[in-house]
């Protein structure tokens, strides 16, 4: 039986875990945090529960399946409900969207704004589903470590069906006409780290797939199917370590055969990262001649997602005239990307509020509410601020005065009986996240689809990755999607069988 030992329980590591246990491999999880989950995670405070990162559950079913994958029935290890309407978008407070999954009213909300947009809309479905197809044939079912994959007939033609060489804005304002329907289209981008004015428009698909399929909430929050996980870990003897900080890979002669924590060397035939890519290469394999393709030099110069400053409000009130998922848009909503994406905090920021107590009432005392307010900012790359406590101070005014001055929540200050705030600087930190960009490598033309980091690692033998600076990129489901495609890659070139020797010499972890 062989050894495998992933680094980092987030929820691409989680994933594969559970599956190649499922395929007779022993396998250790090891997190540097006191909880499992990465990004996925919880900060419990005054009564409170919070999701620290994600929150909106799309494609129920690539959750449901890691369940079914190893014979178990999900609804014995976590709860969902779909929601509908599913969230609310608002231009200004008397300016609101409500978006469902019934394709009758939202073509009666559309026609209300203007027929064309109506048509304009379903046009947009129509032309998002067929290019969803052809990027799940081909694209989000497969790997790439060869040029020849890349640049073929075959593959060009799939990258111009899927409009991959033009960008969200470009794409969906040759289908709608006002400028209300033109946000309402891709603003999705940015609450996934990105511009829809410079990125590929195949990243444009969040409205399709939430009209189509739906939004579901986890009772619990996101960390309910964390736990659901844990709990099915537990079951199958999968080893999880926690508060272990794992320092460096240890490779020799070109192979990876275990991880080293402080003086230690823990032996394993197979190792796969579930840190962010950049972060693993600068800081897990020191040695740059093991990694030519990814040098100090060359990950700077790569393009990065932006951060998320963030705010864990416990208020002493409820909050009855808003959705669970509800995104306030900038009325100058191109100046807000563009200055996020240039290194420049906006001045009147689009903002997304998160209120889970409305479904669960575990997550905040009676008459209370548990509100998350996510704000897209710059990733550290080329900022200048130092996120101090003065410095966060000033942009937490920044983003209460613009709630007051829209009077999105009525006297909100007052009404606070709970605080936490986690800035880039923070995301850093807390989940290693490379220059605090919580989605990690952005998916820019030159970093998409099979120009991205590819799952196993080309260079040094038995190593592989998942995670969202990973092909296929980031959000929960397509860093599922990019687990099963490692677990094939371990399947293919790492079969199960007789473990190989690990003998550990200094003079070997000397020139490692």
């Amino acid at each position: 039986m062989k050894k495998v030992i992933i680094v980092g329980a987030g929820i691409g590591g989680l994933v594969s875990a559970i599956k190649l246990k499922h395929h007779g491999y022993d396998v250790t999880v090891i997190e540097k945090n006191e909880r499992i989950g990465g990004k996925i995670n919880q900060i419990k405070k005054d009564g409170f529960t919070f999701d620290m990162g994600p929150t909106i559950v799309m494609m129920p079913e690539l959750y449901d399946e890691v369940f079914k994958y190893v014979g178990k029935d999900p609804n014995d290890y976590f709860t969902k409900t779909q929601l509908s309407p599913t969230n609310n978008i608002y231009f200004s407070l008397e300016d609101k969207v409500e978006v469902n999954t019934d394709l009758v009213q939202i073509a009666k909300i559309f026609e209300g704004m203007n027929e064309k947009e109506a048509s304009g809309y379903l046009s947009y479905i129509d032309d998002i589903y067929e290019r969803y197809v052809v990027s799940n044939e081909h694209i989000l079912e497969k790997t790439s470590n060869k040029l020849s994959s890349i640049f073929n007939p075959k593959t060009l033609w799939d990258g111009f069906k899927l409009k991959t060489f033009d960008n969200t804005s470009h794409s969906v304002s040759k289908i709608a006409q006002s400028d209300h329907l033109r946000k309402l289209l891709s603003f999705q981008t940015l609450f996934i780290g990105i511009s829809p004015y410079s990125r590929p428009s195949n990243y444009s698909a969040n409205p399709m797939i939430e009209t189509l399929y739906g939004i579901w909430f986890f009772k619990g929050g996101m960390y309910g199917y964390i736990q659901g996980l844990e709990k099915l870990m537990n079951e199958m003897g999968i080893k999880i370590i926690t508060n272990t900080t794992v320092d460096e890979i240890f490779i020799t002669n070109g192979q990876a055969k275990g991880v080293v924590i402080g003086e230690d060397i823990f032996c394993a035939d197979i190792v796969i990262n579930n840190t962010d890519f950049p972060y693993a290469m600068k800081n897990l394999v020191k040695n740059e001649k093991h990694r030519p393709r990814y040098t100090n030099k060359k990950l700077e110069k790569m393009d990065y997602s932006s951060s998320a400053f963030m705010m864990y409000l416990g208020l002493d009130l409820k909050l009855d005239h808003l959705n669970v998922h509800n995104s306030y848009l900038s009325s100058d909503f191109e100046g807000n990307i563009k200055d996020i994406f240039s290194a420049t905090l906006p001045k009147t920021p689009s903002m997304y509020f998160y209120v889970p107590s409305k479904l669960d009432p575990s997550l905040a005392p009676a008459n209370h509410e548990a509100l998350y307010i996510l704000v897209p900012v710059p990733s550290l790359k080329g900022v200048t601020q130092s996120w101090d406590k003065s410095f966060i101070q000033n942009f937490r005014k920044v983003v209460l005065n613009r709630i007051a001055s829209e009077n999105m929540i009525e006297n909100l200050e007052d009404h606070i009986v709970s605080e936490t705030i986690l800035t880039p600087k923070d995301w850093e930190s807390e989940v290693h996240a490379h220059y605090g960009a919580t989605f990690g490598l952005a998916p820019t033309r030159r970093l998409s689809n099979d120009f991205r980091p590819q799952p196993k690692f080309k260079g040094i033998q038995h190593f592989y990755h998942t995670g969202s600076s990973i092909h296929l990129g980031a959000g929960i489901p397509i860093v599922m999607m990019n687990a099963q495609l490692c677990v094939n890659e371990v399947l293919k070139h790492d079969p199960n069988g007789e473990p190989n020797a690990c003998s550990v010499y200094s003079k070997e972890y000397e020139n490692a």
